[in-house]
């Protein structure tokens, strides 16, 4: 009788090998097992009473108690919260079932959605929109909270604080980027709005562009006035604002070419460095002009990735950003500005759009490999996520109107260690799970037994401890003890210093210690 063992299976395309008689034979690719079929996933159409709506932005909740709902922005507006847990609709019926998994929609604003964001552990959600507006919204009652007025130019991306609920980065088309505090005392206007100012706003973050533009010039002949064109610079829209990890920084990215820029909350008065996929970034009429449409980072903050128009995705490691892009990423097709990518938590896998109507997953640590195709939208595939406690599911939007959940967990259960190990762990101890099942059912007292005396020859085995392990008295002279007393305190600030160089130190700073911005090493180290 043949006899089939698991012998090594890995996940996002690696082959699955079995072992049959001593012979190895490949399976189909993991992701091979993927579809939208009730159980491994679904769809959902996107229409309010009727009428059919394009989504732009998809968001998972953060906690991991709520990271099976899902928030959807569209172009009308709205606003939807979809529960994944459910058993969505197949692609096929979701148009008639697209309301089954939906908890509730509401219109947020009057002009289309580009971001969506949820904080206050999960709590209240962030709508950026194309009204120039971004509003802060009580997730439970649907109540607007706040509106964030200050931009002239639709909102393209917003950014949540990495340890600070109250605070909010915002990106515009106005060539802006703003700091929020939602701490600030709003103001009321004659609606009975509540309204925030920023507490900080940077201008032309990403340069200007010359256009030219009808102005009234008077004329020299007589009193009239007269429309001439004439050429003024309109700053580059800010495609894509992220908060960093470290607390402190900001990275943008623009419409104008694919430099990012990394900028100091205590200090934004310029940008304190800046990357591109070269070595060092060129002079700014030498830089391709391709811009950027998203900029994302994994949950420990290592990585930064970002989508560009030249159909690449550049990887950046946040500590080496002197040497450019460490890692490039093609396939998809990036070349609108809705395109959006996003890393996995665990900083592994990539995921990105493309507007060929499929999305794409690399392996980080493969950047030259051929990604997983997921297929089956019928449009430009928009907006991305991942969930962030649940391992292989994740959300792709797209033209055709409707939201898709996959779940690379289908056909086994991921786990971190090789089946192998496991399979020899269980066979090592199965006679002596055998034996004391035994014993368990036969004569307990026995069972007892046998553990009090394993328990006191440990004990007996133990010896105690020796005079020659403890600490020798020291017998010195007033001089030599100041001078112990002074390598220790050496030694101590040695190991201050040592602390205040590690990069582990911007994430987790010790209390006594001033904060540093993962910059600061990045300028330390050249």
């Amino acid at each position: 009788m043949q006899r089939s063992i698991l012998n090594s299976s890995t996940f996002f395309g690696d082959v699955v090998r079995r072992e049959i008689d001593g012979f190895r034979v490949n399976r189909r690719p993991y992701l091979g097992f993927l579809s939208s079929e009730p159980g491994a996933g679904g769809a959902v159409a996107i229409e309010h009473q009727g009428l059919m709506s394009i989504p732009l932005v998809v968001s998972f909740c953060k906690m991991s108690g709520n990271s099976h709902f899902l928030a959807v922005g569209d172009e009308d507006g709205f606003v939807s919260l979809y529960d994944t847990r459910q058993c969505l609709p197949s692609v096929a019926s979701c148009m008639e079932k697209s309301g089954q998994a939906r908890v509730f929609d509401w219109i947020a604003h009057t002009n289309a959605i580009f971001d969506v964001c949820w904080i206050k552990d999960d709590s209240h959600i962030v709508t950026a929109s194309g009204d120039q507006s971004i509003k802060l919204w009580n997730a439970e009652n649907r109540k607007c909270m706040g509106i964030l007025g200050g931009h002239t130019g639709s909102v393209k991306s917003i950014s949540p604080h990495a340890s600070n609920p109250d605070i909010i980065v915002s990106g515009s088309r106005d060539g802006s980027f703003a700091l929020w505090d939602l701490r600030c005392n709003p103001t009321s206007t004659r609606n009975g709005e509540t309204r925030l100012l920023p507490v900080d706003v940077v201008s032309g973050a990403h340069g200007f562009n010359k256009e030219v533009s009808t102005v009234p010039i008077k004329s020299r002949t007589c009193n009239s006035f007269r429309r001439k064109r004439a050429p003024r610079a309109s700053p580059m829209s800010i495609t894509s604002v992220l908060c960093l990890k470290d607390s402190l920084s900001i990275a943008t990215g623009g419409a104008l070419n694919s430099i990012v820029k990394f900028w100091d909350t205590r200090n934004l008065s310029s940008a304190v460095a800046q990357a591109c996929p070269q070595n060092k970034p060129s002079a700014e009429k030498d830089t391709p002009s391709h811009g950027i449409s998203s900029l994302s980072q994994d949950s420990h903050g290592a990585f930064i990735t970002a989508s560009c128009m030249d159909h690449r995705i550049y990887l950046y490691e946040v500590l080496h950003l002197n040497k450019g892009a460490t890692k490039v990423f093609s396939g998809s097709k990036i070349d609108t500005f809705y395109v959006k990518s996003a890393l996995s938590p665990d900083g592994a896998h990539l995921l990105s759009g493309s507007s060929d109507g499929n999305a794409y997953i690399w392996r980080v640590n493969k950047p030259e490999g051929i990604p997983v195709k997921l297929e089956g939208h019928e449009g430009e595939v928009t907006a991305v996520d991942w969930c962030s406690s649940e391992i292989g599911k994740l959300v792709t939007s797209a033209d055709d109107s409707k939201v898709r959940v996959w779940n690379m967990k289908r056909g086994g259960c991921i786990s971190s260690k090789s089946p192998t190990s496991l399979r020899k762990r269980v066979v090592a101890n199965a006679p002596r799970i055998k034996r004391c099942r035994r014993l368990v059912m036969n004569d307990p007292a026995t069972v007892l037994k046998e553990v009090t005396d394993n328990t006191c020859s440990m004990e007996q085995t133990t010896e105690p401890s020796s005079p020659i392990q403890l600490k020798e008295l020291q017998f010195s002279t007033p001089e030599s003890g100041k001078k112990r007393n002074q390598m220790e305190e050496n030694e101590a600030l040695m190991t201050q210093k040592a602390a205040l160089s590690s990069p582990s130190s911007v994430l987790n700073p010790p209390p006594s210690l001033k904060r540093k911005t993962i910059l600061d090493y990045f300028h330390a180290a050249s």
